[in-house]
């Protein structure tokens, strides 16, 4: 996904952009204000800030230290707000959105662990760890688990989630023009006031595996929109050299391989829709377009295959109301 700068302004506002890498991803934060001000120091805080409550990649995080059975660590805000909505979420996809997928993530060589021989016998096992409805949050902020090998991983939440943050503290600076990108998912408010325009930002062809091509251009005003899609992120066995997506159904605990080839939800807050564009990942269409029919803050876009084997689309009347428009030079 790309960002293109589309939006000359009566009001003296300085464009400012930031960019680097966290969460193990790239990010962009393009924003405009009347006062020019260092933000990167504030910017750097609240990717260390979810670093050190969700990343399973740091091993004194407070989601490793859970993760590996220690019953004493009290959650900060931060995790205490993405488990929260992660329940609500898995509540309404019926389970198809669950953070607690993580051994099975790993299983499968898609996360920090070790991968393992997979097979049915292995997969029923893990399954055994699987389930958001075997973990709570008690009142004094610690984890309950059913079993204490049961392990978090809120990477398909946590992008969004640091976008919201973010967009919490541009807020806080009083600044109202922005547009914020993490690992591909973005926020948005205001406009882009170089012209007076919406902020544009384009949707990849799941199909065009080298390189990449458009395939919309959505207009984003006071929105968050996140995407998914298993047509770069999967690997090959080296032995069998069969493909495996990364895409994991917590129900089955088998990689997902279906026809759907990419998702994108658009949402008030982008936690929400990181979460929705996964779980509309790993269920069926038919499953997907009630959850979108039945939840009017949401607005879905699903590429997938019909029986014949040819590319179509569906996406809600939200959803196309914010497409259009001429894009500029993509920024990466």
């Amino acid at each position: 996904m790309w960002l293109g700068i589309s939006g000359c302004s009566p009001v003296p506002l300085a464009e400012q952009t930031y960019q680097g890498a966290a969460l193990g991803t790239s990010y962009a934060v393009k924003l405009f204000s009347a006062e020019l001000a260092d933000l990167q120091p504030g910017i750097d805080s609240v990717f260390q800030v979810i670093n050190q409550s969700m990343s399973t990649y740091w091993p004194d995080s407070d989601i490793s230290r859970v993760n590996q059975g220690d019953t004493t660590v009290a959650v900060d805000e931060q995790f205490r707000e993405v488990f929260n909505t992660s329940k609500t979420i898995y509540r309404k996809t019926g389970g198809y959105f669950d953070p607690t997928v993580g051994i099975l993530v790993d299983a499968w060589g898609f996360g920090p662990g070790s991968s393992l021989e997979m097979d049915s016998i292995v997969v029923d096992s893990l399954l055994h760890y699987v389930g958001f409805n075997k973990v709570s949050l008690r009142a004094d902020n610690r984890i309950e688990k059913a079993d204490p090998a049961i392990r978090f991983d809120f990477n398909a939440i946590a992008k969004g989630y640091a976008i919201d943050r973010l967009a919490v503290f541009l807020d806080n600076k009083g600044i109202t023009d922005y547009l914020i990108e993490v690992g591909g998912e973005l926020r948005s408010r205001g406009m882009n006031q170089a012209r007076k325009q919406p902020w544009t930002v384009g949707i990849d062809d799941p199909q065009v595996t080298q390189g990449r091509a458009i395939k919309q251009i959505v207009r984003l005003t006071d929105q968050s929109m996140a995407s998914s899609g298993n047509y770069r992120k999967f690997r090959i066995d080296s032995v069998s050299g069969q493909k495996y997506v990364h895409t994991i159904d917590p129900l089955t605990g088998y990689t997902r391989n279906s026809n759907i080839l990419a998702t994108s939800v658009l949402a008030a807050e982008c936690m929400v829709a990181d979460a929705y564009a996964t779980a509309f990942m790993a269920m069926d269409l038919k499953r997907s377009k009630k959850i979108l029919a039945d939840s009017p803050e949401l607005e879905g876009y699903i590429i997938y295959l019909d029986q014949a084997g040819n590319t179509q689309e569906f996406m809600t009347p939200g959803f196309m109301k914010a497409l259009g428009g001429a894009a500029s030079e993509p920024e990466e």
